[in-house]
């Protein structure tokens, strides 16, 4: 009985230790990043807003009916849901991966990182406002500055 009771309680501490590791893998020092893969992620996430930019232009400007009107408006709402969803995920990639776990006080160029983050912070909080492809393509210019100083180690 005991040895059995032994069994359920390691069981239980490993399933319980496990799962906190996994929902924290990126907050611990494991020394598994892909900083390229977070890079791709904001690339890709540029091209779903400016696709969502496009789409909500088009949606209102073909409306003519009422009824056009009404579906313009419903599939406007879900490309602005979307489109704020990945400037959100921009943002969190930004500060919660770069900011909080791989920029570093004693690294080179630690001010430039930290303003290009910054911009790119703002650029994806702007485009969250409009359908202005500029903040997009602001992301991506200080994305490429900052792959380029952040790499060059």
């Amino acid at each position: 009985m005991r040895f059995l009771f032994s069994v359920i309680l390691a069981a239980a501490l490993t399933i319980s230790v496990s799962s906190s590791s996994l929902l924290a893998h990126c907050e611990v020092p494991c020394g598994i990043y892909d900083d390229h893969m977070r890079i791709h992620m904001i690339e890709e996430h540029c091209e779903t807003i400016e696709k969502a930019m496009a789409m909500i232009r088009e949606n209102t400007a073909d409306a003519q009916s009422h009824a056009d009107i009404s579906q313009a408006a419903q599939q406007a709402i879900r490309w602005v849901v979307n489109k704020e969803k990945h400037a959100t995920e921009i943002q969190t990639i930004v500060s919660q991966y770069f900011l909080t776990q791989r920029i570093k006080p004693e690294q080179a160029n630690y001010g430039k990182r930290l303003e290009l983050l910054h911009g790119i912070m703002v650029a994806a909080m702007k485009s969250k406002q409009t359908v202005d492809s500029q903040h997009v393509e602001k992301i991506r210019s200080l994305l490429a500055d900052f792959e380029k100083i952040y790499f060059a180690e």
